[in-house]
């Protein structure tokens, strides 16, 4: 593991930017009020928030659970390696600033395959001179690659967050979803945490407006049933309060999560 402290890309984007379909981190993006996205995505968005107008909001409690397990995991745990797989793109309050803030040293491997979230990473990502911060242009669907590449970057003998948030869907099987949490778990130690959220398909509106954004021709985002989205954690031992509702998960002003009825997170220490 190298000993630097700066920011460093690894990979590249071999393709060229597709503006033409949604693109899942850009959406993202535009629900959460950013400025990083297309016309396309736009429409997308916004065609969604049409028919299930919770979105925005549910986009939004996720991101403030990120930055309340961050701090829980720096604070309480003492974790000093993270690593954010599907980070989408940089906007305020990421990984590595909420880490470095209360642990200057810690050290963030960021993971995405936009060719966006590339240009981004070089001009906006930075560091503590103690820690780091990385970034690999990879594919969640290759976890093998994404382990290689970060462990130029982080100790694998000690422990390691990994977080995906908004992510899992993307993968049309769950069977297939649940290896390769699996795989990227089983390459970390002991003391390890997996953070994450995702969708679930109890609220049959949210469920029919992700239908609909499939059919602009964006990635479809598939939406799991509370037990599957649990199932990410097993074998790990969950902190409390378990899988619940992202905006609830550790927060001060549970009202502000009070629309949103179609995420869930959760915490897990691998033993």
């Amino acid at each position: 593991m190298p000993d630097s402290e700066d920011v460093q890309i690894r990979g590249s984007a071999s393709d060229e930017m597709d503006t033409t379909v949604p693109h899942a981190a850009r959406v993202w993006n535009f629900w959460l009020d950013g400025k990083d996205h297309y016309a396309v995505d736009r429409a997308a968005g916004e065609e969604f928030l049409q028919v299930f107008p919770g979105m925005r909001a549910a986009a939004q409690a996720s991101r403030g659970c990120l930055g309340r397990m961050v701090r829980h995991l720096v604070a309480e745990c003492g974790v000093r390696q993270f690593l954010d797989v599907g980070t989408g793109l940089p906007t305020a309050e990421n990984t590595h600033e909420i880490a470095q803030r209360a642990a200057p040293e810690s050290r963030i491997v960021y993971v995405d395959n936009d060719p966006l979230v590339l240009a981004h990473a070089r001009a906006l990502l930075t560091s503590t001179p103690e820690g780091a911060t990385r970034y690999i242009h990879a594919d969640v669907r290759e976890p093998e690659t994404i382990v290689e590449g970060a462990r130029e970057a982080l100790d694998f003998d000690r422990p390691v967050a990994l977080i995906l948030f908004g992510i899992m869907g993307l993968i049309p099987e769950y069977s297939r979803a649940r290896s390769i949490v699996d795989t990227l778990l089983a390459a970390l130690p002991s003391g390890s945490y997996l953070a994450l959220f995702d969708v679930d398909d109890s609220d049959p509106v949210a469920v029919d407006a992700a239908r609909r954004y499939a059919e602009s021709g964006a990635i479809p985002y598939n939406h799991r049933t509370p037990e599957e989205i649990a199932g990410y954690f097993t074998g790990l031992e969950l902190v409390d309060p378990g899988v619940i509702r992202s905006g609830q998960w550790r927060t001060e002003a549970p009202e502000l999560a009070q629309h949103d009825t179609t995420t869930l997170a959760g915490l897990g220490r691998k033993p």
